[in-house]
């Protein structure tokens, strides 16, 4: 007998010096993550964002805190956070453009595994996995999860395509019945017809800004509509960009661009939706995300008699819509825990139940099943062009110098649609030709 009580205490003082670490090291308890900081633009999304982690925090204790940043320091906060590897930040809700930079440079952490295992990348619209989330373009790697669904869309009066008067007058014009337009050409037809100066009535209130991308979010609906892309499957420019298709899509918005109401020379989100809320503007281009304002009777002393329509087709049988929007990243500097911490919000985050939440309150779901759901469907009076729009969406460039090729882009076509200068071929082929050299230079094609 007290030879075997003598071997149960001795194993059971082995067990407890075990436990104590007593006869060698044993590794320290892992962090608790209590906080997941979420940095974004300041702008409604990232509220109601934030209005999501408050729910996740409700659920889990873990507190969820979305960070904002204005939009033209956005960028410039993000890069210098790069550049240090700081940890300040576990996920960024960053922009589509971003991803090759953040993925070749290091910065975010891989998601694809994550992805796949989950199922996630099967609830979301394959064009914006392609474009939120995919990098490099059809490799099947993930390094976002879509989250803010946005594309370029329509708001229109509905009163005036709708008055019997200007219908019975359109019809003897055009020889066809206004109506919302399904192409490109009927949209310029409407523009046109309302084009009156005299009555301080104008067509279409279309993208123009000089500043970084905003004519480019503009033009590109066009282009993408008249079948061109921004590169070919080698990323060649020289004879894509600058086709005959390219020449005629910027003629036709140069086009459309006179029939738009005086002072959106130089026009963005808000000055479009400024000429709509004065009374000026027949039919406005602009992100979805920034309609919201358009249904506001406080703001907007047309809402009642506002509707919405997804881009058109062009003249070749293509239709596509310049995306917006941004992926949710984790970002690679933080530690595992808080990386794990960071999937496990993200793997909340894309059940089909929170999704349904994030729509309700304000998002821009990219997820499927809740798009293709009677509530969201019914949920405002645009949300049925969104949830077509994020079907035929595109992008331009996402490559770590996307920057570099924006910039005569917008410097070429600006020039050419409000500034005057020279022709659609010419200002096609100038950007071609420099947008060429900045890919040689950065290795990215053969001279």
């Amino acid at each position: 007998m007290m030879k075997k009580t003598g071997s149960f205490l001795l194993l059971a003082v082995l067990v407890l010096s075990l436990a104590l670490g007593v006869g060698g090291a044993t590794a320290a308890p892992k962090a608790q993550v209590t906080e997941l900081k979420i940095f974004w633009a300041q702008w409604p999304p990232a509220d109601y964002l934030q209005e999501i982690g408050n729910r996740y925090e409700a659920e889990t204790g873990i507190k969820v805190t979305v960070i904002q940043e204005p939009w033209g320091t956005f960028l410039d906060r993000m890069t210098a956070e790069w550049a240090a590897k700081g940890d300040a930040y576990d996920m960024v809700v960053g922009d589509s453009q971003w991803l090759g930079q953040g993925a070749e440079q290091g910065h975010y952490m891989e998601l694809t595994d994550f992805m796949v295992e989950n199922g996630i990348h099967e609830t979301v619209t394959p064009a914006t996995l392609q474009f939120y989330g995919e990098y490099p373009p059809g490799s099947g790697r993930y390094w976002a999860y879509p989250t803010e669904g946005d594309a370029v869309g329509w708001a229109y009066r509905k009163d005036r395509l709708e008055d019997p008067e200007e219908m019975a007058a359109f019809e003897a014009k055009y020889g066809y019945p206004l109506a919302v337009p399904k192409t490109w050409m009927e949209l310029r037809d409407i523009a046109e017809f309302f084009y009156r100066p005299d009555e301080n009535v104008y067509g279409a209130a279309i993208y123009t800004q000089k500043d970084y991308d905003g004519m480019i979010m503009g033009y590109e609906n066009v282009m993408f509509s008249w079948g061109v892309n921004w590169q070919d499957e080698n990323n060649q420019v020289l004879g894509i960009v600058n086709s005959e298709r390219a020449v005629e899509a910027l003629e036709f918005y140069k086009e459309l661009y006179q029939f738009a109401p005086p002072g959106t020379d130089n026009a963005f989100f808000t000055e479009v939706n400024s000429a709509f809320i004065n009374g000026q503007a027949t039919l406005v281009m602009n992100y979805f995300a920034f309609f919201p304002d358009m249904l506001d009777v406080g703001k907007n002393p047309y809402a009642q008699v506002t509707d919405f329509f997804a881009g058109p087709a062009g003249p070749y049988g293509d239709r596509y819509v310049a995306l917006g929007g941004q992926g949710l990243s984790v970002l690679n500097y933080i530690s595992d825990e808080r990386k794990q911490a960071s999937l496990d919000f993200i793997k909340w985050f894309a059940q089909e139940d929170i999704q349904r939440q994030w729509a309700e309150v304000g998002g821009y779901t990219c997820n499927i099943a809740v798009l293709e759901s009677e509530a969201f469907l019914n949920h405002t009076p645009y949300n049925p062009a969104f949830a077509e729009s994020m079907t035929f969406v595109k992008d331009f460039w996402n490559i770590p110098i996307y920057n570099d090729l924006l910039e005569p882009a917008q410097r070429y076509i600006n020039g050419y649609v409000v500034g005057n200068v020279g022709t659609a071929k010419e200002a096609l082929d100038g950007m071609a030709v420099e947008q060429h050299e900045v890919l040689v230079e950065a290795g990215v094609i053969d001279g």
